[in-house]
């Protein structure tokens, strides 16, 4: 019986662990007493996500990620149009869901740009979505998602000045975003559920961490074998993963994966798909470079 190919080997693993990540912060809110209709929804957006990420592993192809960029640009700013909270803007309403944008829409993009690297239209998309975090503001996302691009520009084909033009003017506006106020407070499911884990148990605490962190590396780990298109955007979706979850213990930004909140969840899982295509591609995967959508 044949290994199975990287591609399959990323959705199975990211997979699992984000279950299990997830589970455990849905453990967490009901030893705590939040109430079911909240974190029960984590679980139905792992579901979901998992069904949309097993589409983009098995259809995507270089034209859709040129297409998740473009998105990423329309849905960030359109989130400005949406309603504040506190003058804050992040999120657009569906119905009864509340979606914080750019963690839907980011990873797919980290993932699309490393597939795009080579293509300033594909610099210039990315820039101005980073451009429309610092104005919500998301000192958070603004500082993962340029550590993403930064990641990506070292691995570009550029000259030497335009990638590090890139890289200084992600990191300014990353530090841009620390600069503007943002008034929300933490909610104790979304962006303290570390500290909630820590008073129900500091070894439950210690355990959603780890398994968190493990999750958050599964892109680069799995991705490391592949060629260079697929190790850069491995290296760059970690990256971001691992920056979004970092920045939680320096404001009140949600926890990702583990506390209450859709989004996330979603969004990380539309990355993984994007990037199992981009390794379906690769050499020794299922299809031709230059196949896919």
């Amino acid at each position: 019986m044949s290994a199975p190919r990287p591609s399959s080997r990323l959705v199975l693993i990211y997979g699992l662990l984000a279950l299990l990540t997830v589970a455990l912060g849905c453990l967490v809110c009901g030893l705590s007493g939040v109430a079911a209709a909240s974190w029960l929804r984590n679980l139905i957006a792992w579901t979901v996500g998992a069904v949309a990420a097993g589409g983009l592993a098995a259809m995507a192809g270089r034209r859709t990620a040129m297409i998740l960029l473009g998105v990423a640009v329309v849905v960030v700013g359109a989130s400005l149009a949406g309603a504040p909270q506190q003058g804050v803007h992040r999120w657009l309403d569906l119905g009864p869901l509340h979606i914080n944008v750019a963690f839907v829409a980011l990873p797919a993009a980290v993932v699309a740009l490393a597939w795009h690297r080579e293509r300033r239209l594909a610099w210039g998309l990315v820039l101005a979505v980073q451009g429309l975090l610092v104005v919500q503001p998301d000192a958070s996302q603004a500082t993962a998602f340029g550590l993403a691009l930064g990641v990506v520009a070292l691995q570009a084909p550029l000259s030497t000045r335009l990638r590090y033009g890139i890289i200084g003017l992600a990191t300014a506006l990353a530090a841009a975003s620390w600069l503007r106020p943002d008034p929300l407070e933490a909610i104790p499911e979304v962006e303290g559920i570390v500290g909630l884990a820590y008073a129900v148990s500091p070894v439950l605490a210690l355990l959603a961490v780890v398994v968190l962190v493990a999750t958050l590396l599964a892109p680069v780990l799995v991705a490391g074998s592949a060629d260079r298109q697929g190790q850069t955007g491995g290296l760059a979706l970690s990256a971001y993963f691992l920056t979004a979850a970092a920045t939680t213990l320096f404001g009140a930004f949600p926890m990702p994966l583990l506390g209450v909140g859709m989004s996330p969840i979603l969004g990380f899982w539309l990355g993984v798909g994007l990037l199992a295509a981009t390794l379906r591609q690769s050499p020794g995967g299922a299809a031709s470079p230059a196949s896919g959508s």
